[in-house]
């Protein structure tokens, strides 16, 4: 799934491209997603300027004057610029046309999403996929101290504790078993067992690890690309842990193990993560 830099990367991408234009039409291909897309979204966004190009943890953000757009890319789908008449793909659903430029959103599984979220409902912040979301990783205000106390009341795994995306977002499943290695906790450690001093490091890390991501233009899926079609490099270049269970570790040689937490695989160093 596209987390977090990956997410940022294609926003940065789109931002570029399309803020400050108006957008001659929205053409939906297939309106079956996660959530139906809204029969009137096209004339509701039709002929109006893109104000800017946000992010909410993994949600794109499209601010128009009267409303937001809230996108969400899935589990494999991307976001891309291309040039006006270039041949329509498989699985691309939806096209923001402007007089310069195509926005395509190709999604093989259906999974993203494409809502609408007007002013008048208040700020975009408090719709329902946004308003539980934790702090980003990037805030001031994001660090040890943060994490310490949203930790306390949470006795299960720090990995799944992680995953939630209550304390903070955008640490998907790659991210947060390269946060834990980077920080030396075991993925299995319950997050209330975490001392104030572990919970600095670990914040240091998330950000440390996020933002190696973004500089690569991210990678948290084989065929993953960014706004321009250029595929991430995150995956293949920097991750110590995942995906390299029996291969030996970066830093003291132990073979990498592979486990299942909540469905999902974690990897670590049984030496280098003891606790």
């Amino acid at each position: 799934m596209p987390e977090l830099p990956e997410v940022e990367t294609t926003r940065r991408g789109i931002d570029a491209v399309i803020t400050g234009r108006p957008l001659t039409r929205l053409v939906v291909h297939e309106s079956r997603m996660r959530w139906p897309i809204p029969a009137e979204l096209p004339a509701l966004v039709g002929g109006h300027t893109v104000r800017e190009c946000g992010r909410r943890g993994k949600y794109l953000l499209l601010r128009f004057d009267h409303g937001t757009q809230i996108v969400h890319l899935g589990m494999s789908g991307s976001l891309r610029s291309v040039a006006p008449g270039e041949f329509l793909r498989k699985h691309d659903h939806v096209e923001w046309i402007f007089d310069q430029a195509v926005l395509r959103l190709h999604d093989p599984r259906r999974f993203g999403a494409v809502l609408w979220h007007p002013d008048a409902d208040g700020p975009v912040e408090n719709h329902p996929l946004l308003a539980k979301l934790g702090i980003e990783p990037f805030d001031p205000r994001f660090d040890g101290a943060w994490l310490h106390h949203h930790f306390k009341n949470h006795g299960a795994a720090i990995k799944q504790v992680l995953l939630a995306g209550m304390a903070v977002v955008g640490v998907g499943n790659i991210y947060a078993s390269e946060s834990l290695f980077r920080a030396r906790i075991n993925p299995k450690t319950p997050a209330n067992k975490l001392s104030r001093a572990r919970c600095d490091r670990l914040a240091d890390m998330v950000r440390a690890t996020l933002a190696d991501a973004l500089t690569s233009g991210g990678s948290t899926l084989r065929d993953y690309v960014g706004a321009t079609g250029e595929p991430g490099a995150y995956f293949e270049i920097h991750a110590a842990v995942y995906e390299r269970a029996g291969q030996p570790c970066r830093v003291c040689g132990t073979p990498i193990k592979r486990i299942v937490q909540g469905q999902r695989a974690t990897y670590y160093c049984p030496k280098c993560q003891k606790t």
